[in-house]
């Protein structure tokens, strides 16, 4: 009865840990779960106002799937002013969220087989988008010597002539880590020799970034690729919009077109109310983002110098994003007191959620072991608490 293309995915790993997580506090369990990818800020007040008005002045009917003209503007205007490329509204499309745009981008351009190259680590759910529409994901190991980034020759080798599309996604989800404009002109080399490939650039946590670190995106720093690159963005993250459902896109009309043909038979849109806010997002005070950032900055070095004194773990300082991506290698083989050895990332996270109650996400689920995720994206006095917990856990391993 079910499908093939179902039975070959797996659910999202980040949202059944943060599922699990949450049940067990609801049962009485003292839990700090650091499992999902959401802000702890509220939608700033003037976001929040401008969906409300939308709903007293009776803006509650269907909505151009593809974003309503104001919201189009907006984005248009956005990608301009922050990443220095122009688009034709026709070019511009709206969706549920950013999976649903990658979701809508691989539904409308993969046929059976073709292959998308996704750098690992990688957001776990890429892969199973790609099943999903009956085509190959081609998972290519960045390990942490190259700060878990595509490098050109790695790129170079995994190209085939069923390769279809790249995913790009900086700052990264897991790890992080962040491409340099050089770095970008470097990829943007090798995909100037190979005119079938498409990229699929996830920008989603452009807002958020770090220290002297500059945002960059490929279409913008390789403009010989615009015609062939999927620029997409959204509201959850850095606009702390997460349940509003909103991602967009800019890219070649034959893919927006196409996008926007299998949304129309898909979902139709995203709510009218979480269009109207958006504008209000895009265009209103952005002085928020900052604010929050100096917020994420400190947690970010708090928890970054708790699990370097941990023994057994390392962790590299991100550039970007709300996460750490640490080793727990030098856990792994170790016993617990009750003496069940730690023979995978997984374990040791099962260890730090039936131990201490810290819910993490093992590293394996984006695609390399030995390693695991903590979200940041809460209170200094949570995280101070789940980073003491972890060292009490480590301590008392042999």
């Amino acid at each position: 009865m079910i499908s093939n293309r179902v039975n070959n995915i797996k659910p999202s790993l980040t949202i059944a840990t943060n599922i699990k997580a949450q049940e067990l506090k609801r049962a009485g369990k003292d839990i700090i779960v650091l499992a999902a990818g959401e802000p702890d800020f509220d939608t700033p007040e003037h976001i929040k106002s401008a969906a409300i008005k939308a709903i007293n002045n009776g803006f509650t009917k269907y909505v151009p799937g593809k974003g309503t003209p104001d919201l189009q503007l907006a984005i248009q205007k956005k990608f301009k002013d922050d990443n220095n490329l122009d688009y034709d509204i026709s070019n511009i499309t709206v969706g549920v969220g950013g999976k649903h745009i990658i979701y809508n981008a691989f539904s409308a351009t993969i046929n059976s087989g073709d292959e998308v190259i996704i750098p690992a680590p990688y957001w776990v759910s890429y892969p199973d988008i790609v099943i999903l529409n009956d085509g190959k994901p081609i998972v290519v190991e960045c390990g942490e010597d190259s700060s878990f980034k595509l490098k050109p020759e790695d790129l170079e080798k995994s190209i085939t002539n069923k390769t279809k599309w790249l995913m790009l996604n900086s700052p990264s989800n897991p790890t992080g880590s962040m491409y340099t404009k050089e770095e970008l002109i470097e990829l943007g080399d090798v995909l100037k020799k190979h005119k079938q490939v498409y990229i699929l650039s996830d920008d989603i946590y452009e807002k958020i970034v770090y220290d002297q670190n500059v945002f960059h995106t490929i279409a913008e720093v390789c403009p010989e690729l615009k015609e062939r690159t999927l620029t997409m963005n959204g509201l959850s993250k850095s606009y702390c919009m997460t349940g509003w459902r909103v991602g967009y896109a800019a890219g070649p009309l034959n893919v927006i077109n196409a996008m926007n043909k299998v949304q129309s038979q898909n979902v139709s849109s995203t709510a009218s109310i979480s269009m109207a806010a958006s504008v209000e997002a895009l265009n209103g005070d952005q002085s928020f983002i900052q604010s929050n950032n100096k917020s994420f900055l400190r947690r970010r070095d708090l928890v970054v110098k708790n699990l370097n004194e941990t023994p057994g773990l390392s962790c590299r300082t991100p550039e970007g994003a709300f996460y750490v991506f640490a080793s727990c290698k030098g856990v792994l083989g170790k016993t617990t007191e009750s003496g069940k050895i730690l023979n995978s990332d997984g374990d040791f996270m099962d260890y730090l959620l039936e131990e201490v109650g810290v819910a993490g996400v093992q590293g394996s689920a984006f695609g390399l072991e030995g390693y695991f995720r903590i979200s940041y994206a809460t209170s200094d006095a949570i995280l101070e608490d789940a980073c003491q917990r972890i060292k009490n856990a480590c301590s008392k391993l042999s």
